[in-house]
């Protein structure tokens, strides 16, 4: 089974959901020394399988994250009055939100991507939003997975860790993108990444990977030197040409007047870090944490103002300026 110990470059490529984490960007983070995670996030089965296949023609160590679907159903009453919000700016921007009836009940095809990474005998699988069961972690060893889960606590690091995880990622407060909460709806914890990687080893005696906010080779070695057998990075990543990251936010990132990153759920429902907008700005104060049917309602600003930095989300995490543009494997190795 894969051990983080073996990494050449102890580093690994973050599974970035909607766009940014292609095929490219994860055979890139191999050929670094390292090893990049597909993101299953937002893809059909279909694409998963595909993107799966990609990765197995040029590379042989990867993973992919799937989101853990929470249980809890979603409050419909708080979803409307979200929509209520957004339709002057919808109108004023030309998208049309969808219905309350067509947001129905998604588990992001869960059951399903579950069989297609044990199928593919996928070597590393990690986790989301949750802790899977045991159950599910049993099946996923009897294909071959080292399976691990990120956790923003020492308390869900155990769970994890009872579960039967391998290894758990450690996710401080200044990551970009979704913080990695058990549950959508509580205050996503601030106690700072070192602090956290000391409580959780405390807690747990399982392989720890340290992720959020770490841009430079100095941050890099400062995590590991903690006891984490890995850093994960992910903002660092975005301008990389193996990227997809969409043009505006990676525009974004290198722009000297955008200066602030915040934690929203204006666009998911899910606490999420990201630069600071007009978006954020006029409708983070309504946003509910009504995930994924709030990522669902914005789905229409990300695909018709896609071009527009100020009308979708930019996930960034606090170490954003110290992306650039260059090659995922020259990134990697830099915080080798």
């Amino acid at each position: 089974m894969f051990d983080f110990r073996d990494l050449h470059t102890r580093v690994v490529a973050a599974p970035m959901a909607g766009g940014p984490s292609t095929p490219s960007l994860v055979v890139a983070a191999e050929r670094a020394g390292g090893i990049g995670q597909l993101a299953a996030g937002y893809r059909t089965p279909e694409q998963l399988s595909a993107d799966i296949q990609a990765v197995r023609r040029e590379a042989d160590l990867f993973g992919v994250n799937l989101f853990v679907p929470e249980e809890r159903p979603i409050d419909g009453a708080a979803l409307s009055d979200y929509r209520r919000a957004l339709i002057p700016y919808a109108e004023q921007h030309g998208v049309e939100l969808p219905e309350l009836d067509d947001i129905g009940a998604d588990d992001d095809y869960y059951n399903e991507k579950l069989a297609l990474v044990c199928a593919h005998e996928v070597p590393v699988v990690s986790f989301t939003f949750g802790c899977p069961t045991p159950r599910t972690i049993d099946r996923l060893h009897k294909a071959g997975a080292s399976v691990g889960v990120t956790v923003t606590t020492a308390d869900d690091a155990l769970t994890a860790a009872d579960a039967g995880a391998d290894w758990i990622c450690v996710q401080g407060p200044e990551a970009g993108g979704h913080r990695a909460t058990y549950t959508r709806d509580i205050a996503p914890p601030i106690q700072p990444l070192h602090d956290l990687i000391r409580d959780v080893r405390q807690t747990v005696s399982l392989p720890l990977v340290a992720s959020g906010g770490i841009a430079t080779a100095e941050q890099a070695d400062a995590a590991r030197g903690l006891g984490p057998v890995a850093v994960q990075v992910g903002t660092v990543l975005l301008r990389t040409t193996e990227a997809g990251t969409k043009p505006a936010h990676a525009a974004a990132l290198a722009d000297p007047t955008r200066t602030e990153t915040v934690v929203t759920r204006a666009f998911s429902g899910r606490a999420a870090r990201g630069l600071r907008n007009t978006f954020i700005d006029q409708f983070n104060e309504r946003a509910v944490p009504e995930y994924p049917a709030v990522n669902t309602l914005t789905t229409g600003f990300r695909r018709t103002l896609s071009g527009n930095p100020d009308a979708i989300n930019l996930w960034a995490g606090t170490g954003y300026q110290h992306a650039q543009v260059e090659s995922a494997v020259d990134a990697v190795k830099r915080l080798g």
